[in-house]
Parts: structure tokens; C-alpha cells; sequence
């Protein structure tokens, strides 16, 4: 059978289901939610700035968007409160909190379980039971959570590693839906930017020197692992890292 180069099999599709990725204005959010879209998905994007999430909606054809601080749990409910249901709800926003446990604003810190499980906590609750019983929830955790580094990301890492947690936790309390988290590794992405700030060409030149593949994920690597863990009925509880062996070296 012949088939187009951007052509879905059969076994990704998500016709006329319902797709809300929080985080979907930008880097693997955004990929995902093109990848959904391509898909057959409804797709409606949430993002912190609203001018963000509307140009991508408008730009990629999607089915709507919302604008959300996701540590507010007001606004999540409010992003969510005219959905009639969601199929799949994927959780990708957070922000790269770094600072030393001695040093930084314990505000700022909190920051990291505020964007991720309470985010997450805050999402769940707020569909009930709007979300389809056969539907997936999918969380994001990171390298971290795996290998922390000493250079202001432990509570980061407690964060990332708490999602994986959580995503087993809901797997069960939760069932039918099922919840699985992706585990990125270095990926090319607007955060990673702004993480690194001015040195950036550098510590990426760095990385790809130490990486197995030389390289550093794109977004699109990333989101398709996000379609995947939505479309593979038999994904549960899991964690997929995706991360080109970072963890190994």
C-alpha cells in the first residue's frame, strides 16, 4: 500500500477526539499539539500568555485556546469550564526553576510542584468526570528526575521525579483512564534557551560533545513521543524516556 510521507498510520489516529495540551503555544507542546491535529484531534492549546496561545491556534489550525497561569488553580478550572469533555489531557507547562536550597526565595522553588503536581492536581479535578474513561492523562518529568545535577535543580529534580509518582498513583486511581509520564532529556527547545541564557552555544556545544548521538532532541522527536503515549491503549503507568541515552553517560 502506497502512502504520503506525512501520513498517519492507522494506529496513531485520534479522529474527532478531543486533545488539551497545557503548554501546547511552544516547544514539545506545541509540536504535540500539531502532531495531535495531524492526527484527527480537536486540539485546543493552554498557555500562560494569551497573544502566544491564540498566534499558535491561528497559525496551526487548531480547535481552540486558552490562556492559564497553571499555578492557579482558579484558572485552570476557568480554561477548562466549557469543555463538554477531553479525550486526552496532556500537562507540559513549567518553567526551569533552578537555585541552590540554601540561597534561593523558597517562593521561587515552590514554583517547581506548583507548575507540575498541583497543576496536574489541579486539571484533574477540575474535568471530573469529563474526561473519557477511555482516555489518557500525560505528565512531564524530565532527566532530572534521574540524574540530579548540583547546580540548583534539586528541588527540580524532586519535582520530576514526583510526577512520575503521580502518574502511577493516578494510573490506579484513576482507572480505566490511563495517566503515563514522557521523561525528556536534553531537547532544543524556547526554555532551554532561556535557561541557559548567554552561555547557551556553549553549554550546547558542550552536550553534544558528551551525548551518545551528538546531538540534542528536537521538538518534534519529543512531541511524537507525546502521541504515542496518548494513542497506545496499552500504555499505563509508565514513564517513556526519551532522551537520545543521556541517562547513560
Amino acid at each position: 500500500m502506497n502512502s504520503t510521507p506525512n501520513a498517519v498510520p492507522l494506529s496513531n489516529r485520534l479522529d474527532g477526539k478531543t486533545v488539551v495540551i497545557f503548554g501546547g503555544s511552544s516547544g514539545i507542546g506545541l509540536s504535540a499539539a500539531i502532531q495531535a491535529k495531524t492526527a484527527g484531534a480537536n486540539v485546543i492549546v493552554v498557555g500562560r500568555d494569551a497573544t502566544s496561545a491564540e498566534k499558535a491556534a491561528t497559525a496551526h489550525g487548531f480547535d481552540g485556546w486558552r490562556a492559564a497561569d497553571v499555578t492557579d488553580g482558579a484558572a485552570v478550572e476557568a480554561a477548562l469550564r466549557d469543555i463538554p469533555q477531553v479525550d486526552h489531557l496532556v500537562l507540559l507547562a513549567g518553567t526551569f526553576v533552578a537555585g541552590q536550597v540554601r540561597e534561593a526565595e523558597i517562593a521561587y522553588l515552590h514554583r517547581a510542584f506548583d507548575e507540575r503536581i498541583w497543576a496536574a492536581i489541579h486539571a484533574v479535578r477540575a474535568l471530573g468526570d469529563r474526561l473519557s474513561p477511555d482516555g489518557s492523562i500525560t505528565l512531564i518529568s524530565g532527566a532530572l528526575a534521574d540524574r540530579p545535577n548540583a547546580y540548583g535543580t534539586a528541588v527540580l529534580a524532586a519535582a520530576s521525579a514526583a510526577m512520575e509518582a503521580l502518574a502511577r498513583g493516578l494510573a490506579l486511581e484513576l482507572a480505566p483512564v490511563r495517566v503515563n509520564t514522557l521523561s525528556p532529556g536534553p531537547i532544543d527547545t524556547p526554555i532551554l534557551s532561556k535557561s541557559l541564557g548567554e552561555n547557551r552555544d556553549a553549554v550546547v556545544a558542550s552536550m553534544r560533545n558528551s551525548l551518545p548521538l551528538h546531538r540534542l532532541g528536537t521538538p518534534e522527536e519529543a512531541g511524537a513521543g507525546v502521541l504515542f503515549l496518548m494513542t497506545n491503549g496499552w500504555m499505563n503507568g509508565a514513564t517513556l524516556n526519551l532522551d537520545g541515552g543521556s541517562r547513560l553517560v
